[in-house]
């Protein structure tokens, strides 16, 4: 029985161009945004990829590029699940600044402690930890049951919240994941076995 499980984080967003925090905010994805999430669909359709059911966030960004991914892959009307529990990590008092005007406000080390730090929450926000407290339950409860029944499932979401997917999945500390980067666009699939470990991860990254 195939346990799958692909995990994709949106294309550009406008405020990703922008070099904007973005957090729950909810800009809509670039040209290029909307391209990175047809060539993630190509890239599955040609690994032979195809899915039972689809789940990505409350904001558009996901949504679209989750929509677009199934449209490339002539699946357009599969039953796809929204929840604010798969949003983006929560940016607070940063959320629409510009990271540069964030830094000259409060300092480059501060800014990138809120930016990396597993445990610090910037001013009204989330830190990582948050965003993998809230991501973690719903996954357990909702994705992978599905998985372990041998549904192929797609998750179409955000940098952050994905990172407590693959901190899970690949077995990563509090100190290494802040640093992990996941490329607009480049889906990971994930084959698990029984007992719920991988199998093996692909990375479809562009040519």
């Amino acid at each position: 029985m195939e346990r799958l499980l692909v995990l994709a984080r949106h294309g550009q967003s406008e405020w990703n161009l922008k070099n904007l925090f973005t957090g729950w905010k909810d800009p809509g994805l670039t040209e290029l945004g909307v391209e990175e999430a047809r060539a993630a669909g190509r890239r599955l359709k040609a690994k032979g990829v195809q899915f039972d059911v689809a789940f990505t966030s409350d904001l558009t960004r996901a949504q679209r590029t989750c929509a677009l991914i199934l449209e490339e892959l002539g699946q357009s009307g599969l039953p796809t699940h929204a929840d604010a529990a798969l949003n983006e990590r929560d940016y607070g008092d940063l959320s629409g600044l510009n990271k540069d005007d964030a830094r000259a406000k409060w300092g480059e080390e501060q800014v990138h402690v809120w930016r990396r730090s597993y445990d610090v929450p910037p001013p009204g926000g989330e830190s990582l930890k948050d965003t993998v407290a809230r991501v973690l339950p719903y996954t357990m409860r909702e994705i992978l049951p599905r998985v372990m029944r041998g549904e192929r499932v797609l998750v179409a979401a955000h940098g952050n919240s994905l990172r407590a997917l693959v901190m899970v999945l690949d077995g990563l500390t509090t100190e290494t994941i802040p640093s992990l980067e996941l490329a607009t666009g480049v889906p990971l699939v994930y084959r698990l076995k029984d007992d719920t470990t991988v199998a093996t991860k692909e990375v479809l990254d562009r040519d």
